[in-house]
């Protein structure tokens, strides 16, 4: 049987926990490498770094360069896209993000735009109006390098969807990331033919999100960890379904061959597979190739192209 193979395409590499600070406090030494390993061992075998503003984007393209199974994102989240205006100059702002897109792209490292779109919980960070007209703003960076979309959507569809909707040529797809909403929420996403949904612990608290992400069609799937959050904790409904388990330690009590309690991290997708794949009542198999498929078709297309280049010269398709 082929060993199972996943992209945790979610990982806030750029957060202070990965460095060992907590709140401020410096608990631990940094431990992206020991992170790395244990995701590489579980079965992990590229992850995208997500981007959340123009200097956040500037170190996960930084950290994507340590490692050539690492990608990343560029883009301003929607709680912090006062920071075009803060800029002095919004349109600069812009280019620069476009620029530093640009020479991901050359370095074979950006994969997406993003993280981009509305959330509406937390609007004491981010107006909806600055967060509306930055999140369209950001299709243009989309279409200037035919990337596909990495998107935030919380508490705010109907807008989301009708800006998605007016801008649906500018963009060649695209994954709404960490789903927690209804089922009718769920409906309008998937009825854009381009769009993927991302599935994170955050997906899988309550009977009713297992509900929900049970009709998701595994075609339009992809799963995450969005480490340092959403990790699946022993009070969510699919916890039952999680096979595979990692000793933790708390952070005053740090071991790099341990997890940190309380703190995500990739190697944790694997339950995220199994969670759904327990729900769904289908074999992890088949549901890690069709994901990894799903993630490759959006964010690593020549892959794809290589895979099926190999196949019709009679080579088996190499690992």
């Amino acid at each position: 049987m082929a060993p199972i193979r996943m992209i945790d395409i979610a990982v806030n590499f750029t957060d202070g926990m990965f460095k060992g600070i907590y709140n401020g406090k410096q608990c631990h030494v940094s431990d992206i490498a020991a992170v790395l390993s244990r995701a590489w061992n579980a079965g992990v075998d590229r992850i995208i770094v997500t981007g959340g503003c123009l200097e956040e984007s500037k170190e996960a393209l930084a950290i994507a360069e340590t490692d050539g199974r690492l990608f990343c994102t560029v883009g301003v989240h929607p709680t912090r896209c006062k920071e075009f205006e803060e800029s002095g100059d919004p349109e600069k702002h812009f280019q620069a993000l476009l620029a530093l897109a640009k020479e991901g792209i050359q370095k074979g490292k950006v994969v997406a735009i993003g993280e981009c779109g509305l959330d509406y919980d937390r609007l004491h960070f981010c107006p909806p109006e600055i967060q509306k007209k930055y999140f369209e703003k950001q299709f243009e960076l989309a279409y200037a390098t035919k990337l596909p979309m990495f998107l935030h959507m919380r508490a705010a569809a109907g807008d989301f969807c009708e800006i998605l909707g007016q801008n649906i040529n500018k963009f060649t797809g695209g994954v709404t990331h960490s789903f927690t909403g209804s089922a009718e929420d769920r409906d309008k996403l998937l009825s854009f033919h381009n769009m993927y949904i991302g599935i994170n612990g955050c997906s899988l608290k309550m009977a009713e999100n297992l509900d929900v992400v049970r009709d998701i069609p595994i075609e339009r799937m992809m799963i995450e960890t969005d480490s340092p959050y959403c990790e699946i904790k022993s009070t969510h409904a699919g916890i039952k379904f999680v096979k595979s388990l990692w000793p933790s330690k708390k952070k005053e009590k740090y071991n790099q061959e341990s997890l940190v309690k309380g703190r995500n991290e990739p190697c944790l997708v694997r339950q995220v597979l199994e969670v759904v794949a327990g729900y769904k009542g289908i074999s992890i198999d088949q549901l890690s190739a069709t994901l990894y498929q799903n993630t490759c078709r959006a964010f690593f297309p020549h892959d794809l192209d290589a895979a099926a280049d190999a196949l019709l010269a009679g080579w088996p398709e190499s690992q």
